[in-house]
């Protein structure tokens, strides 16, 4: 049986070669998980559990999996040496996943870390709507491969969604757009629809707003709805692929 590791590196780039330069496929964050395919030196072929993406990882921390408790539910939680906010060491990302240890008063324990427990919650806890929360990337930079409060890609953004709340989603909008089976028309849309593009995805907020993570604005944007699709068919020459119901 294959053995599973958890990543204890708050984001983790995965590269496509055995080099720091190399192309970042994808980052895991603090809590997902892994099978190791080979080892050479410092760098890891990996597998990752969450979404099955292969690449490899530099890291001298590698430790067996660990079953979590917990989940980070805001756009980032900080870091204390002690349960008190006098020493930041450190911040995990939204969908981070953590094993708690103990609590005092407001902060819980996880390894050596002390995390205040308004920016947690169990491990099985779900949303009723799963982007109902998606505005707090609003204005993250976006960052091709990224995952995280620091940039993240337009697909990335749908996946954390999903996998916060407890399901499975692929990386990658190409992936996505065949895991999703439900179409609808741009006319009957609705909040929390995905709209897909080649290449690209955004997630309506309403009838006629959506949020994405948008590289020609370098940032996660709400924008009309019917403009976006014009801006893209004119500077992309793009026109929508196809809408999607969860």
């Amino acid at each position: 049986m294959t053995s599973l590791y958890t990543n204890k590196i708050s984001i983790l780039n995965l590269h496509k070669k055995m080099s720091s330069k190399s192309e970042v496929l994808t980052q895991m964050i603090y809590g997902d998980s892994f099978t190791i395919i080979n080892k050479k030196k410092k760098w890891l072929k990996i597998k990752i559990k969450e979404d099955n993406y292969i690449g490899y990882i530099k890291t001298n921390k590698c430790l067996r999996y660990t079953k979590p408790t917990h989940k980070v539910h805001t756009l980032f939680a900080n870091l204390y040496k002690n349960p008190n906010k006098n020493k930041r060491i450190g911040r995990l990302t939204f969908a981070s996943k953590i094993k708690v240890g103990k609590k005092i008063k407001k902060f819980a324990k996880f390894e050596n870390n002390w995390i205040e427990i308004k920016n947690i919650k169990p491990i099985k806890f779900k949303q009723k709507k799963i982007f109902s929360n998606i505005r707090i990337f609003k204005k993250t930079k976006y960052k091709w491969g990224g995952k995280s409060y620091k940039g993240l890609d337009c697909s990335a953004l749908i996946q954390l969604f999903f996998n916060f709340n407890n399901r499975f989603c692929p990386r990658d909008a190409k992936d996505q757009i065949k895991y999703f089976k439900k179409n609808v028309n741009l006319k009957s849309i609705k909040k929390d629809d995905i709209i897909y593009w080649k290449g690209h995805v955004a997630v309506s907020i309403s009838e006629k707003k959506l949020i994405h993570a948008y590289g020609p604005m370098k940032k996660t944007v709400e924008m009309d709805t019917a403009r976006t699709i014009d801006l893209i068919k004119k500077t992309a020459n793009l026109s929508v692929l196809s809408i999607k119901r969860i």
